[in-house]
């Protein structure tokens, strides 16, 4: 299949979650599976400097009155993937996020900058076209590139070409004023209840859900909570009237990325299952925190987002009794002031339990995952979560809230998991302070007899979600979409 996969993060070129390792890692392996894929995103600064073998490939024109918008071909730097870039300065070259400035504010053009993206998308799937290459697939993510749907409707979609469209986190719409529609240059018309129009704003998210052939989402019980009025943050209606074409498909691991014996950011790599190459990446990242080494001791790591959607208030409510329990804990991520100054706070008061990095740093998050014992992840919602799947392979025990792909992925430690090895994780089922306490305290007395500690560890080792096994699911739903369109494999 032919397939352009449209995304406003790549890893390593761009990345603040989930989707940047998604967009890298599954483009890779359906590329390795015999796909031909182009990966479309925004020409930020230094995506442009990482990407290898740069050339100018064509001239966009000037769609929305802002500069010329040139597309760049090269190749991403780990993966050999084929990336278009869309190269216009007065857009995306900026300090900054690739959606807010410096102090976290949203940039006040982000309609027009993933209008631009979605745009895009569409535009080069047709015979307007002014690329050779046309794919049969165009897979579109988050609300970044929801219009590109929308788009081929009001074209009437010339190229045929079949639309997916992937949910990797309902809670970001891409809600921008109604005046949009006008500056985009889309149909007044499209702007109505069935269509673009979403409590009287225009919603890129709410445009890719109604108007994309398939909807997939990031993991099969995310797929059936966003339905319901606990999950749905207002779509959920839609999404019950759409379920026929909504799949849930889980998210994988990238194993050349996350690979203990291969990993770039430790000092000392290790084979998975190793305790004593466990224990001195333990020792080296203790010594990096600024904590002491205390034998028996589990060291607790979180690598996350600083938001309530995360669960880090519950983190915040539950530290003293982690603290009482003599454990250490490792925390970096980056999100809310308020939470934010709470953790250095936390971690002023018990210097030598608690270290606090604020701020994302990919080789630190490696060691953490590497050297802690436990995860944590009391998210109140989570889409996939490939946090844990990494954990899995560092021999780091999660304990997280039975939600989402956390539900699909860990299995609880109780005496008949444990008897028969699937136990790999500790979970708890309802989202309060009480439940998460309840985990930890289990997780830390059960840590104290190594014995069974160590078949929790190899429970999690034995686990395999590697990215070919989500590319043939994809593969699978590509080659139906395409059929259905008309289109051939050829």
């Amino acid at each position: 299949m032919r397939v352009l996969f449209a995304s406003s993060e790549v890893f390593p070129l761009v990345k603040t979650g989930g989707l940047g390792d998604v967009s890298s890692a599954l483009p890779a392996a359906l590329a390795a599976a015999g796909d031909e894929v182009r990966v479309l995103l925004p020409g930020y600064p230094a995506a442009l400097a990482a990407t290898r073998d740069r050339r100018e490939l064509a001239r966009l024109g000037d769609p929305f009155g802002v500069g010329e918008v040139v597309l760049v071909e090269g190749k991403a730097p780990d993966t050999g993937v084929t990336l278009w870039l869309l190269d216009c300065p007065a857009l995306y070259t900026r300090d900054g996020g690739p959606y807010s400035d410096l102090a976290g504010r949203d940039w006040p053009d982000n309609g027009l900058r993933f209008g631009l993206l979605s745009w895009a998308a569409a535009m080069l799937t047709t015979d307007r076209s002014p690329v050779a290459w046309r794919p049969q697939i165009l897979h579109c993510n988050d609300w970044q590139t929801g219009l590109a749907p929308a788009w081929l409707q009001a074209w009437g979609n010339p190229g045929r070409v079949g639309t997916v469209f992937t949910i990797h986190n309902l809670a970001y719409q891409g809600r921008f004023s109604a005046d949009l529609v006008g500056q985009l240059g889309l149909p007044p018309e499209m702007y109505a209840p069935e269509g673009l129009e979403y409590y009287e704003t225009l919603s890129f998210l709410k445009a890719g859900i109604y108007y994309a052939d398939r909807l997939t989402t990031v993991s099969p019980r995310y797929a059936r909570e966003i339905q319901t009025p606990a999950f749905g943050y207002g779509m959920e209606g839609l999404l019950a009237w759409r379920s026929q074409v909504l799949t849930g498909i889980l998210n994988g691991a990238d194993y050349q990325v996350w690979n203990p014996a291969t990993d770039r950011h430790l000092s000392l790599p290790f084979t998975p299952g190793n305790a004593a190459g466990k224990a001195a990446n333990k020792a080296s990242l203790l010594n990096e925190l600024g904590l002491q080494a205390q034998p028996h001791t589990p060291l607790m790591v979180v690598v996350t987002r600083l938001t309530e959607q995360k669960g880090m208030d519950l983190l915040l409510s539950v530290l003293p009794t982690i603290v009482g329990l003599g454990a250490q804990i490792g925390v970096i991520g980056t999100g809310d002031r308020a939470l934010e100054q709470a953790f250095l706070a936390a971690a002023a008061a018990h210097p030598d339990q608690v270290a606090v990095h604020i701020g994302y740093s990919e080789p630190l998050a490696h060691r953490l995952i590497a050297g802690g014992d436990m995860l944590l992840m009391p998210s109140r919602f989570e889409p996939c979560g490939l946090t844990q799947l990494y954990a899995f392979r560092y021999g780091t025990v999660p304990i997280g809230h039975a939600v989402g792909g956390l539900a699909d992925t860990l299995v609880d430690t109780g005496y008949d998991t444990l008897l028969n090895g699937t136990a790999n994780a500790f979970v708890f089922e309802h989202s309060n302070a009480g439940a998460f306490q309840w985990a930890i305290e289990r997780a830390v007395t059960l840590y104290r007899d190594q014995e069974r500690w160590r078949r929790i560890i190899d429970a999690g080792l034995v686990q395999d979600f590697s990215w070919s096994r989500a590319a043939q699911r994809y593969q699978e739903l590509y080659a139906t979409l395409a059929a259905e369109r008309g289109q051939s494999r050829g």
